[in-house]
């Protein structure tokens, strides 16, 4: 489920008056609008507020013409000057800040939809904040509104009962009384606005808006306990989509534990049942590693199936590093050329967007000298994000990093989706977590690998898992995928 287009949608309807039903009864927006305008008008002559630049550079003809969508009756298109006794913005000089005080200073980085986050707050001193407050003054219940940069748009309620001062990269916008400022903030919070808004922003490097932009900006105004019943609704709405959106995380969190537990199983197992008839691991570990050290009886370990064994991964697969490539002989075209993160990408989405590439002379010369990955083996990230896999198919055709990139050859033709899927276990992954310790970077190196004890079924028995693995994994995948339609 896309809960953010779901909440697009719900404001998409408020602002066209689809959310809730119009009472003729309600007193009409037009009648409010003018008990607001004189409101306003003495306000201004008890010098209480300013009035806008806007107003003064028009004349009083209404900025309501219904020129945008169509509005319910009872609706008036009007400007926000109209509607608010202040905009402005914060101080345009970066004052001093300190790690604490008494004054918060918030910033753009400060304001999210959900409300001002203070995770990450600095402070100025007395006097810089009544400087700054004198011009700007936000009160609980205004909208703080970021108009530079990449977060242009974003409009959350003052949800502070204190002051503090405010930078120019964010609006100060001051309903007047008779404006839900809930209603003004989630018209501002539409996808009408909001694309409207970045249509227009200007600038280089750094693109905003100007105040005198946001002055521009038409509002459709419903009727006073419309704006209550509108607000009303969209928070039910809201409220509603948090839960889904928190059992949806939950869901997902089941679901990813469901996918450890099948692998955990798996490797144990116990997912799919035993036939006595498969070859025991220990013929097969004799066949093909005479010298390997057998160890059928595992307690030590984890319990196994008695036809199982545990081995070394070294014993069973050719493990080797790449032939070192120097960043000389990197190339923009030729030969894909991977790195850990092109195999944790390939393990995750079976696709890269390949950067680096060798030059095809210099891939032959590696292949008939050292080899190359050929179909089967198993390719894994060792630097950074570590133990990520990926299979190599009869199609590849690439080159790897030394040391950042493994290669498990397997020239015995084991199931390497069984060996692919061991490295996302529980059993794999705290071996790998263990052998990284004391390095700044995770870390896989060529001998700790080979050192690493997995369990080993009959050869026809990995293939049962890998069957049984894919079709549980499928069905939980389908789960997953509805959760984001």
């Amino acid at each position: 489920m896309d809960t953010k287009k779901l909440r697009q949608k719900i404001l998409d309807l408020a602002i066209h008056g689809k959310l809730v039903p119009q009472d003729p009864n309600d007193e009409p927006a037009s009648v409010l609008l003018e008990r607001i305008k004189a409101e306003k008008e003495r306000l201004i002559k008890e010098g209480k507020i300013k009035r806008s630049r806007k107003a003064k550079e028009t004349s009083d003809t209404p900025h309501y013409v219904n020129n945008f969508f169509d509005i319910p009756e009872g609706w008036v298109w009007c400007n926000i000057t109209n509607l608010t006794s202040k905009i402005t913005d914060g101080t345009h000089h970066s004052p001093i800040s300190y790690h604490t005080g008494t004054y918060k200073y918030i910033t753009a980085k400060n304001i999210k939809t959900s409300g001002i986050d203070l995770s990450n707050i600095s402070y100025v001193d007395e006097s810089t904040h009544i400087e700054i407050y004198n011009r700007c003054n936000p009160e609980f219940g205004d909208i703080l509104y970021i108009k530079d940069g990449a977060t242009t748009g974003i409009v959350t309620l003052n949800s502070l009962r204190e002051q503090f001062s405010l930078l120019s990269s964010v609006a100060l916008i001051k309903p007047l009384k008779g404006i839900n400022n809930k209603f003004l903030l989630y018209f501002l919070q539409s996808p009408y606005c909001y694309d409207k808004v970045r249509e227009t922003m200007k600038g280089v490097g750094i693109t905003r808006i100007t105040l005198k932009q946001i002055e521009q900006w038409n509002i459709p105004l419903p009727p006073q306990k419309e704006q209550d019943k509108i607000v009303e609704e969209i928070e039910k709405w809201f409220s509603l989509i948090n839960y889904l959106e928190k059992e949806q995380t939950c869901l997902k969190e089941a679901i990813k534990y469901t996918k450890a537990k099948v692998l955990d199983l798996a490797i144990q197992g116990k997912l799919i049942p035993q036939d006595p008839n498969d070859e025991p691991a220990c013929e097969l570990l004799k066949r093909i590693n005479p010298k390997a050290e057998l160890a059928c009886d595992n307690g030590q370990y984890v319990k196994i199936p008695r036809n199982w064994a545990m081995v070394k991964m070294g014993d069973i697969f050719t493990i080797v590093s790449a032939k070192r490539v120097l960043k000389s002989e990197w190339r923009t075209k030729g030969i894909p050329f991977y790195r850990a993160r092109e195999i944790a990408r390939l393990s995750e989405y079976n696709e890269v967007n390949n950067e680096l590439f060798i030059d095809p002379k210099h891939y032959n010369e590696l292949k008939n000298k050292y080899g190359v990955p050929t179909s089967g083996d198993i390719m894994l990230s060792a630097v950074g994000t570590i133990g990520k896999s990926y299979i190599v198919k009869d199609s590849d055709k690439f080159y790897y990093k030394d040391a950042s990139v493994l290669c498990l050859r397997n020239v015995n033709r084991l199931n390497s989706k069984y060996f692919s899927m061991l490295f996302s276990s529980s059993l794999l992954i705290n071996q790998m977590k263990e052998n990284s310790k004391g390095t700044t970077v995770d870390t896989i190196t060529l001998e700790k690998i080979k050192s690493y004890i997995i369990p080993f079924p009959p050869l026809s028995e990995q293939e049962r898992i890998v069957q049984n693995v894919e079709k549980l994994f499928m069905i939980l995948n389908t789960i997953g995928n509805s959760l984001e339609a």
